[in-house]
């Protein structure tokens, strides 16, 4: 879709963060894919990287949010719904054996859409894209220990 045709929608932009990382994609697919790994960076969770399985990120102040894994292909790409709208996918590319480049994509962004928490989409999601700027940050730091 066209963002022309997206503003008619109702449709927000996608949320999306590109970070090369100084460690390998085994390392940094580890660090997304696994409730260990997602919980250092990000949130508590019982993430399983099995397509169908249902989980849950403790979003503190809002409490446990329901996901359903939708896409696993190692070591490349995890995508996860996130409550009732979102979309979150993680892409890694491999630049070499020590360089890793990272994706982040939070999408089913709308502006006439309100969170599960009664938020305003248009309100939460320039709030997430600053938070997932800063968790993505968060991630580097950690598989480059």
């Amino acid at each position: 879709m066209t963002a022309e045709k997206n503003a008619a929608n109702g449709m927000l932009p996608q949320i999306c963060h590109t970070m090369v990382f100084q460690a390998p994609i085994q390392k940094v697919w580890k660090t997304v894919s696994t409730s260990e790994g997602l919980a250092a960076w990000f949130m508590p969770n019982d993430l399983q990287p099995v397509v169908g399985y249902e989980f849950h990120l403790n979003a503190g102040p809002f409490g446990m949010s329901p996901c359903k894994v939708i896409e696993v292909e190692p070591p490349h790409r995890l995508s996860f719904r996130w409550g009732k709208d979102w979309t979150v996918t993680f892409v890694l590319k491999e630049l070499n054996k020590q360089q890793t480049e990272f994706t982040l994509i939070h999408s089913g962004w709308e502006a006439n859409k309100v969170t599960e928490f009664g938020e305003s989409h248009t309100i939460v999601r320039n709030r997430m894209d600053q938070g997932w700027a800063k968790l993505c940050q968060s991630l580097g730091a950690y598989v480059e220990e």
